[in-house]
């Protein structure tokens, strides 16, 4: 409404403008005859101010046609894209191998059994052993921080337990009931290499021969997206604890170690893998040597 009265009222501003040009020229033609360049003059003045109004009509439907805009709707958020379950909870078992042969304190033992002369030097675990254990995948770069594509750097958490016996006859050390007192031990020391009576009376215990490891890794695994995945560790940390102690009571042995396996996504977040690692140590923990490797498979779950 408002908008018609704008332009009726134009309307009436032009009229009223183009009267007071038209009615002097008007009066002043009764009276006397007006050149040619007097009558193109005023037509031009005449279509100057249509132009003007056709103008302002132009301008008023615009101001209109904005006014009755309807609203902008604000557009539907997109949908998040569906993060992928990279990270892994697993679970392993398999075969392991040392390199050398477990000695420790209550097994074959320099000291204990060997040296005392009393013919109980005690067993020693075979090199072969099974392992179990689980770990933990964290995925850290989908693309190596834009290096490489469809590479992926997990890091992991893992630790393992294995056994490579447990009825290794013990030593001297393991007698139950140990009947070693103070003078028979200054006895003994008197006469090296003898075998003394009721030393060796008791029966000897067996052995648990087993180690723990927990390592800690980078994980660069290849072929993002795809259903079969191989991966490599090309080093991590690992610490050994091994059970029994060395015959100095060390039971921790630093090193390092390297791996590469594959994993296949079953059904959903379930995955099925295998797995090889090696162990690397600087040196034995007091003459117990825990280098070696282990083979075997595992389950993931996705999260």
């Amino acid at each position: 409404m408002t908008f018609k009265k704008s332009k009726l009222a134009l309307g009436f501003a032009a009229i009223s403008v183009a009267g007071a040009f038209v009615a002097p020229q008007a009066i002043a033609g009764s009276k006397a005859e007006v050149g040619n360049s007097k009558v193109q003059a005023l037509e031009s003045q005449v279509n100057q101010m249509a132009d003007m109004l056709r103008s302002m009509q132009a301008e008023l439907d615009a101001v209109r046609a904005e006014a009755n805009r309807p609203a902008p709707v604000a557009a539907a958020p997109a949908p998040a894209a569906k993060k992928s379950k990279d990270n892994m909870v697993f679970f392993r078992g398999g075969f392991a191998s040392m390199d050398q042969k477990r000695n420790g304190v209550s097994i074959k033992s320099d000291v204990a059994g060997n040296q005392l002369g009393l013919g109980l030097p005690g067993g020693q675990a075979d090199k072969d052993a099974w392992y179990i254990g689980a770990g933990f995948d964290f995925s850290v770069t989908d693309d190596v921080w834009g290096i490489a594509p469809n590479t992926e750097i997990l890091g992991e958490l893992m630790f393992e337990y294995k056994e490579f016996a447990s009825n290794v006859q013990g030593n001297l050390l393991t007698q139950q009931p140990t009947s070693i007192a103070g003078p028979t031990l200054a006895a003994i020391g008197a006469i090296p290499g003898s075998a003394i009576p009721g030393l060796a009376g008791g029966a000897t215990r067996n052995v648990t021969v087993n180690q723990l490891t927990v390592s800690a890794a980078p994980k660069i695994k290849f072929l993002k997206g795809s259903d079969f995945r191989p991966w490599i560790i090309p080093v991590g940390f690992a610490m050994h604890v091994v059970s029994p102690p060395s015959e100095s009571i060390t039971v921790l042995n630093p090193g390092i170690m390297f791996g590469a396996g594959a994993d296949y996504r079953l059904w959903k977040d379930i995955f099925v893998g295998f797995d090889g690692r090696y162990h690397l140590t600087s040196s034995a923990a007091d003459g117990v040597n825990t280098d070696g490797f282990t083979a075997g498979g595992y389950l993931g779950l996705g999260f």
